[in-house]
Parts: structure tokens; sequence; C-alpha cells
């Protein structure tokens, strides 16, 4: 590489890294305060919470857990990693932790829906606490032990910026790409078939429906959905990439040093989407609670989670009343 082609690698670096570092500081500033909003309106204010408002209230405190730690991870890009392997290996598993519990979270919430509107008379269950707390346990226990699934294989590598917490450490090619796709079929794409099979249905019925505040509960849990496809598609596509590029190694050398370089580029913006993701819910609710008469924005998130609860003796008496 030239001086003048090393210039301009320094630059795409330090606009990159500016971009990103203006990303999750804007997400940490926005998504601390929202969240800890959420929490304490479900936990302070709502008497009665449904299964529905559960889930919400752990999808914020799944992403509570990734924006803490947000400044270790700013301070990094902006200068270099300074706090050894383990700590590295730790916040990464925070990560993959919060990004499992989520889409397990909102898959749940798409398949309550789902049994909210078709089958109404299994809704007794949905109300026992005992029920939603094992189902909300469980959740977080399957996080957890895919989310422990990166330690063994994330480790530090030195970057143009410095030592960075980016690099997974794979004994083998065959390893490597067993591990990705695991990420992504689990983390992503059975989800995601999922909730679109439910929503294909639910979106069919909806429509029909008398009660108002049905339809504003599946939109908001859809809009809920939307946001995390896209803000965690970018990260699953570099996966595909890089699974892609380790298969043709061998026999396209140039093809896979390209999509390499692609996945290389690829991997802050859409890692900083990741984490965008972990603030945006908040303000997904707070503009659903616009539709409440209150003077008080807090007393608008308290009257949108009370009727989300309220949904649940409606679906009853709706259905029973037919």
């Amino acid at each position: 590489m030239n001086k003048t082609e090393e210039n301009r690698s320094h630059l795409t670096w330090d606009s990159e890294r500016s971009v990103v570092c203006t990303v999750l500081s804007l997400s940490f500033a926005i998504g601390i305060p929202g969240n800890c909003i959420v929490i304490w309106t479900i936990c302070g204010k709502v008497k009665q919470r449904s299964l529905t408002v559960i889930l919400i209230l752990n999808l914020a405190i799944s992403d509570i857990l990734v924006l803490v730690s947000l400044p270790i991870w700013i301070y990094s890009f902006a200068d270099s990693w300074h706090f050894g392997v383990t700590f590295c290996k730790t916040l990464v598993f925070v990560v993959y932790c919060s990004m499992y519990a989520s889409v397990f979270l909102i898959t749940t919430l798409s398949l309550e829906r789902f049994m909210a509107v078709f089958y109404p008379f299994t809704i007794q269950w949905r109300k026992n606490k005992a029920v939603s707390l094992k189902a909300v346990l469980f959740i977080w226990i399957l996080s957890i032990a895919f989310g422990a699934s990166i330690i063994p294989f994330q480790e530090m590598e030195e970057t143009e910026i410095g030592q960075q917490c980016t690099c997974r450490n794979y004994t083998s090619d065959q390893q490597k790409v067993l591990c990705l796709l695991l990420e992504t079929i689990v983390g992503f794409v059975i989800p995601f078939v999922i909730i679109s099979i439910c929503y294909a249905w639910v979106g069919r019925r909806i429509s029909t429906m008398t009660y108002s505040s049905r339809q504003q509960s599946a939109r908001l849990i859809t809009r809920v959905v939307v946001a995390f496809a896209i803000c965690w598609l970018p990260h699953h596509v570099f996966n595909i990439v890089e699974i892609i590029s380790t298969q043709i190694k061998d026999s396209n050398q140039k093809m896979s040093l390209a999509l390499d370089e692609v996945s290389e580029m690829g991997v802050y913006i859409s890692g900083a989407l990741a984490f965008i993701n972990s603030c945006i819910n908040p303000l997904l609710y707070a503009f659903a609670a616009q539709n409440f008469q209150s003077h008080l924005r807090f007393a608008k998130m308290t009257k949108l989670f009370e009727m989300m609860s309220q949904n649940v003796r409606d679906e009853i008496q709706g259905e029973m009343s037919v």
C-alpha cells in the first residue's frame, strides 16, 4: 500500500469511527432513560400485568444490559481496547445474550398475539403469573446458553486504530461456518419465520376486530418486530457474507478476499445498528401512548400498558359473546 492509499485508509477508519461513536452516544443518551421509564412504569404503576406486558418489561431489561456497556465500547472505538481479554469476552457475551433474549421475547410476543386472536379460550394460562414467570425464565436460560457459545472464540485483535475487541478465533473453517450459521439461524431466521407466519394470520383477522385496543396492541408489537428486523438484519447479512467467503476461500481466493473486506467494513456499522435497537423500543411506546388523553407523559405510558393488560380480559369477554 502506498502513502496515498494509506492516508485514504486512515481517513476512512476515522470517518467510520466518528459515525459509530456518535451513533452509540445517542443510543446511550436516549436508551438508558427511555428503558428506565418503561421499567419504572410497568413495575411501579401497572397493577395487573399480562404476559404481553411482562415480556415488554423483560425486553426493556435486556436493552438496559446492552446500553450500560456502551461507554466502554465508545471509549474503545475512540481510542483502543485497554480492558483485557476476559472483560472483552464478558461484554460480548452480554451483547449476544441480549440479542437472543430480545428475539426470543419478540417471538413469544408474536405467538401470544396469535393465541389471543385465534385461541382466546386458552388465555387463562396467560393470566397465571407463575406460568408467565416460568416462560420468561426459560427464555433467559436459553439466551444465556446461546450467548455463552461465543465466549470460547471471542478474542482481541490489532487494527489500524489499536487493539479492539472484535475478533473471533476459530480452530477451523468448519467450526467458524457452524458457529455463524447457528447464530444466524437460531438468532434470526427461525424466529422470524415463526413471527412472519403469526402475523400473516393475525393480519387477516385483525381488520375484522371490533376492539380498537386490540388493533393498537397488534400494531405496536408489529413495530417492535420490524425495528428489531431492520436493526439486526445487517449483522446477519455480514455473517452470511463471512460464511460464503470461508466456503470459497480455496476455490476463489480473490473473491474471498473481496468479501472479507466487505465484512470488515460493515462490522462497525452493523454493530452500531444493533445497539440502536436497544434504544428504539421506548420511542415506539411513547409514540403509541400519544393517542391517550393526558397531560403527563408518564400517565400516557401507564395507560398504554394498562390497555395492553386489559386486552386479555376483553379478548375473553369478546369471544364469549360471539
